[in-house]
C-alpha cells in the first residue's frame, strides 16, 4: 500500500494538477508539497495547459494561505511526478515526461496503471491526502494553511461539504482546526458575474416529469459550487421534489442532486444515477462519458430518473399488509460478534454519533442501550432487556477484523471520537430469536419501527426480514451479511 513516506526516497520531485486547477487540486498538491518540505525535501507545485488561475476565490486561497503554484508549459528533465486530482494519460492534464510517476486521485481509475493511490469514493483529493498525512502523524496543529487548504478543498469538491458520503470524508470534516475567517473570505467571492448569468441561463429551460416530480437543469460550465446553487433555488419551484443540475466537464458530466420528499433521499439516489452520495436532502455524483455509449446526457439522465422511481417499492412498518408467517423462518447462527455498552463510552444522555460505511446515525448515550457491530463492521442500537435476552457474554479474545471503514463513535457535545472495537467485547447469539424473511425481487426502501422519518434501502437480492414475535419490527438485511449471519430455522423453532 503506497504511503506518503514513499516519496521520500526520490530526487527532483514534482507535483502536477490538472489544467485549469480547482481549489481541491491546489490544496493536495500543497498539502503534498508541504510534507515534503516538513522532512527537508523541496518540491515545485505546477500545473499546464492554456488556462491560468483567475477566478476571485482561487486567487484569494493561494493569497491567505501562502500557496506558490506555477504555471509551466514544459517541464525538462523532470525525475520525479507527483499528479495529484487526475490521472497521469487523461485529458485534463498535460502530460509531461519524467522518469517516475505517482498518481494520488479520487476519482474512477482510468487504468493507466501508476504507482500510487486512487480511492474514487471519496468527495475529495484532499480527503485522500489528508488521511495519508494522518498516517504519517503529520502534524496539522502546525501547519494551519494545510489544514484550511485541504478543508476548502473538500468544501468545495463536495457543494459546501453538502454532498459528503464517505466516513473519511466526514473525519476530515470534523477533525481539522481551519481558519474559518479564511474559509469565509474565499466561500463569499466565489461568484462571478457571469457564473450568475449562468445560473439564470440554467434555471429558464428545464425537463419537468410532473408525474414523479422531479426536474432536470443543464448549466454551462462552471465551478462545481454553482451547480448547487441552482439546485438550491430550482428546489424551491412548486411540485417539484427532486432536482437534477449538471454541467459538462472534459471526461465527463458533474451533477448535483436535491430531494425535499421522505420515499427520496438525495444520498441514495446520486448512488443509483451517478455512483455518487451526499447527505438526505443534497448530493453530487459524476457520469462518464463512456458510459452514454453516444446517448444524450439529458435524455440518460431522463430516463435513469424514471427508470429509479419505478425501480423501488414502499413499506412502512407501522403500516404494512405483509403476512411474514408466509415467509421462510431463519435463526442467527452461532457465531462471535461483538458489542459496547453505550455508558462505557459516554455518560448517560450524552448524545452520540455514530459513523460506519453505511453512513451517520444518532444515538443518545443509557445503561438501557448497547450497540452492536456486525461482521462487516455494521452498527445498530439494541436495548438492553434485548440484548440480555438474545446474546450470551463471552470472554474471549475479540478476533481481528479488517473493515473498510472500522466504526466509530463521537460525542456530539465535545466532538471527541471513539473506534467503537478499541472498546468492544465479544458475545454470541444464543438462537433463541427467530425472523421472517424473503429475498427481495425488487428494490424496497422500509421506514423502520426506530426511524420513521428515513429509509433503509435494500436491493433485489437483499433480504426483508421480521421477527417472529413481532412482525412490525420490519427491517433490510445486507445479503452478504444475511448469508454469513443467518441459517435455516429447524421445524419447531
Amino acid at each position: 500500500m503506497f504511503k506518503l513516506s514513499d516519496l521520500l526516497k526520490y530526487e527532483d520531485i514534482v507535483i502536477q494538477c490538472h489544467n485549469f486547477p480547482d481549489a481541491d487540486a491546489i490544496a493536495s498538491g500543497f498539502a503534498v508539497q508541504s510534507y515534503l518540505a516538513s522532512h527537508g525535501r523541496a518540491a515545485r507545485l505546477i500545473y499546464g495547459g492554456f488556462g491560468r488561475i483567475t477566478k476571485p476565490n482561487l486567487t484569494k486561497m493561494l493569497e491567505l494561505l501562502n500557496i506558490e503554484i506555477e504555471h509551466v508549459e514544459d517541464l525538462p528533465n523532470a525525475k520525479t511526478l507527483v499528479v495529484v486530482d487526475c490521472q497521469y494519460g487523461e485529458k485534463n492534464i498535460v502530460k509531461f515526461d519524467a522518469e517516475k510517476v505517482f498518481v494520488l486521485d479520487h476519482h474512477e481509475d482510468m487504468g493507466h496503471g501508476h504507482d500510487g493511490i486512487i480511492q474514487s469514493s471519496l468527495g475529495g483529493c484532499s480527503t485522500l491526502i489528508w488521511a495519508l498525512m494522518a498516517q504519517e502523524d503529520f502534524d496539522f496543529a502546525a501547519y494551519p494553511d494545510v489544514a484550511t487548504a485541504l478543508y476548502y478543498g473538500l468544501f468545495t469538491d463536495t457543494n459546501s461539504l453538502e454532498e459528503v458520503a464517505h466516513p473519511l470524508d466526514k473525519d476530515l470534516r470534523d477533525s481539522l482546526k481551519y481558519n474559518q475567517a479564511a474559509i469565509d473570505t474565499m466561500r463569499f467571492n466565489n461568484l462571478t458575474i457571469g457564473e450568475l448569468q449562468i445560473a439564470g441561463e440554467a434555471l429558464s429551460v428545464c425537463t419537468i416529469n410532473s408525474h414523479h416530480g422531479y426536474a432536470i437543469f443543464r448549466a454551462a460550465p462552471c465551478d462545481q459550487n454553482i451547480l448547487g446553487f441552482i439546485s438550491d433555488l430550482a428546489l424551491q419551484v412548486e411540485d417539484v421534489g427532486v432536482v437534477i443540475v449538471y454541467n459538462e466537464l472534459p471526461n465527463g458530466y458533474k451533477l448535483s442532486m436535491r430531494s425535499c420528499v421522505r420515499d427520496v433521499m438525495a444520498s441514495e439516489f446520486a448512488a443509483f444515477l451517478a455512483g455518487g452520495g451526499g447527505h438526505r436532502q443534497k448530493a453530487g455524483g459524476f457520469i462518464s462519458k463512456d458510459k452514454l455509449d453516444g446517448a444524450d446526457i439529458n435524455d440518460y439522465i431522463n430516463a435513469r430518473t424514471n427508470e429509479y422511481f419505478e425501480s423501488y417499492e414502499l413499506v412502512d412498518a407501522a403500516n404494512h399488509n405483509i403476512n411474514f408467517a408466509e415467509y421462510a423462518k431463519y435463526v442467527k447462527k452461532s457465531i462471535p460478534v461483538s458489542f459496547v455498552k453505550s455508558t462505557e463510552i459516554f455518560a448517560a444522555d450524552t448524545p452520540m454519533l455514530i459513523r460506519t460505511l453505511e453512513g451517520d446515525s444518532d444515538a443518545l448515550a443509557s445503561d438501557d442501550i448497547n450497540l452492536m457491530i456486525g461482521l462487516m463492521g455494521e452498527v445498530y442500537p439494541i436495548k438492553a432487556e434485548k440484548f440480555a435476552a438474545t446474546y450470551d457474554i463471552t470472554n474471549e479474545s475479540m478476533p481481528q477484523r479488517d473493515y473498510e471503514y472500522a466504526p466509530t463513535v463521537k460525542n456530539k457535545i465535545t466532538g471527541e471520537s471513539i473506534a467503537l472495537a478499541d472498546n468492544a467485547r465479544m458475545c454470541i447469539h444464543k438462537g433463541t430469536t427467530n425472523i421472517y424473511a424473503a429475498e427481495l425481487t425488487k428494490n424496497t426502501k422500509v421506514f423502520t419501527a426506530w426511524n420513521p422519518n428515513g429509509y433503509m434501502f435494500g436491493k433485489a437480492g437483499d433480504y426483508i426480514a421480521a421477527r417472529t414475535d413481532d412482525c412490525n419490527d420490519v427491517y433490510i438485511i445486507q445479503k452478504d451479511i444475511f448469508d454469513k449471519t443467518y441459517e435455516s430455522a429447524r421445524d419447531g423453532e
